[in-house]
């Protein structure tokens, strides 16, 4: 089986451009690695839950919500007070928390079975992990795709806006 995986965030795409992006990528499954499944503001209101597994059934793309590997809120407000202590906007962050990517690998990571979400995923499209952070960088995406890429061989590529 040939599993890739692309990543992709929220922050930068109108709902145009992110369909556009994932279909001219091969994205048959969109994994939502996200704990809360909306985003703030009406500029992102296409990526609230309903609204964008509305939009990727429409474009034929199939929609999985993972909660397991979704940062916990205790993770979440740690992040957003490392965020705070550098003056970092939480859509301008370019970079997890060491505290934070080191919990999250512990908590989330290490007990969840990758294993066996890689058995799941189709060989004959590619998987979009999903989050809001633009930059893979800036999110927990960033730390499943390198451990699906270490462990299980799976090749990954980071999608971004234009």
């Amino acid at each position: 089986m040939d599993v890739r995986i692309v990543t992709i965030g929220v922050y930068g795409f109108t709902a145009e451009s992110f369909l556009e992006t994932l279909a001219g990528t091969g994205v048959g499954l969109l994994l939502d690695l996200r704990q809360r499944r909306g985003v703030r503001g009406p500029e992102y209101a296409w990526a609230n839950s309903a609204r964008l597994q509305q939009a990727l059934a429409a474009a034929g793309i199939g929609y999985r919500h993972v909660p397991g590997l979704a940062p916990t809120t205790e993770l979440r407000q740690l992040q957003y007070r490392e965020d705070d202590r550098e003056g970092v906007g939480r859509r301008s962050r370019v970079r997890l928390a060491s505290e934070y990517a080191g919990r999250y690998t512990r908590e989330i990571l290490d007990p969840f079975d990758l294993g066996a979400l890689v058995a799941e995923l189709p060989g004959e499209a590619t998987t979009a992990l999903f989050c809001v952070e633009r930059d893979p960088e800036a999110c927990h995406r960033s730390l499943v795709a390198g451990r699906l890429h270490a462990e299980h061989g799976v090749a990954v590529r980071d999608l971004r806006p234009d």
